[in-house]
């Protein structure tokens, strides 16, 4: 099958083609991602697309839609060519500093919110922390679901860091959100009631074996975790249980089977478990949680 869309071609049969196309090339949701960058390119909803349907492609549409489409082939993923991807509902904007945030990082924000639920408040507001923010993810679901609370997001990346605030920004959270270069949490003072991290927990030696979606376009150093992919937890777990206040929680991302691994050196830092991994949709322990003991 030919690349390109021949003038006078409907959306529709613009889909369909393009679904074929990356269908043929083994890429698993080419259904979906034709239908998302129909729609994107295009400037259509669903509804839009299904309205749609039958009326002609125009030559700058075709244009743009075989450009995004080769990208597609290429191996870059669907929200990198779109340069936005939705988390916890909330649309949030990419950058090459920032990974792409996934589904499974939903669960430490769900955990979080668990966690939080049974810290003692005082009327007072909610101090948290994000570390490793990226695009800001973590700290914005968790902010767009405690009105009471306030967050500061923590990252090496300066560029990360501005493409966080700009999602602060347009989220209408910036007035609560403030954000601090540094390694992990080495540059944050007082007591927080909830840590979160997804930090990088690939081993070195398996990077090269990731999918070209992941290898090729999120950056390197938010993948890597060094030679057993626990070097980031070594780091940020100590720092974190010196800044959580009495009863505050951690709560962090783990790769498979790291769950009991991080478990450990939480327990080194001082942190109890009263609860157990929280798993992702596909069973596997996601997200690990810390409490630091009332004082």
């Amino acid at each position: 099958m030919s690349a390109g869309y021949p003038p006078g071609q409907t959306v529709e049969i613009a889909r369909r083609r393009l679904t074929e196309r990356f269908r043929a090339h083994g890429i698993d949701s080419a259904e979906l991602d034709a239908r998302i960058l129909v729609g994107a390119e295009l400037g259509l909803d669903l509804t839009g697309m299904i309205a749609a349907a039958a009326r002609p492609l125009a030559a700058a549409e075709a244009e743009r839609l075989e450009a995004a489409a080769r990208r597609r082939l290429a191996g870059e993923p669907v929200a990198r060519i779109l340069g936005a991807k939705e988390f916890w509902g909330l649309p949030l904007q990419l950058s090459a500093a920032t990974l792409v945030p996934r589904p499974d990082t939903e669960t430490v924000v769900e955990l979080a919110l668990e966690m939080l639920r049974v810290i003692p408040r005082a009327n007072r507001r909610l101090r948290m922390a994000d570390i490793g923010t990226g695009s800001g993810a973590i700290l914005l679901a968790l902010l767009s679901e405690l009105p009471e609370a306030d967050g500061v997001g923590t990252d090496i990346s300066v560029a990360a860091l501005s493409t966080a605030r700009a999602n602060a920004g347009r989220l209408g959270l910036g007035d609560r959100a403030t954000f601090v270069a540094c390694d992990y949490a080495t540059g944050l003072q007082g007591a927080f009631d909830l840590i979160a991290s997804n930090p990088p927990y690939i081993r070195s030696a398996e990077i090269a074996d990731l999918a070209t979606e992941v290898r090729d376009h999120d950056p390197h150093r938010a993948l890597d975790g060094g030679p057993d992919g626990l070097a980031a937890y070594r780091s940020l777990i100590p720092q974190a249980a010196g800044l959580l206040a009495s009863d505050g929680a951690l709560i962090v991302e783990v790769g498979h089977g790291q769950s009991s691994q991080v478990e450990q050196l939480m327990t080194a830092a001082g942190l109890m478990h009263d609860r157990p991994p929280k798993a992702d949709l596909a069973g596997i322990p996601r997200a690990v949680a810390g409490r630091k003991l009332p004082t």
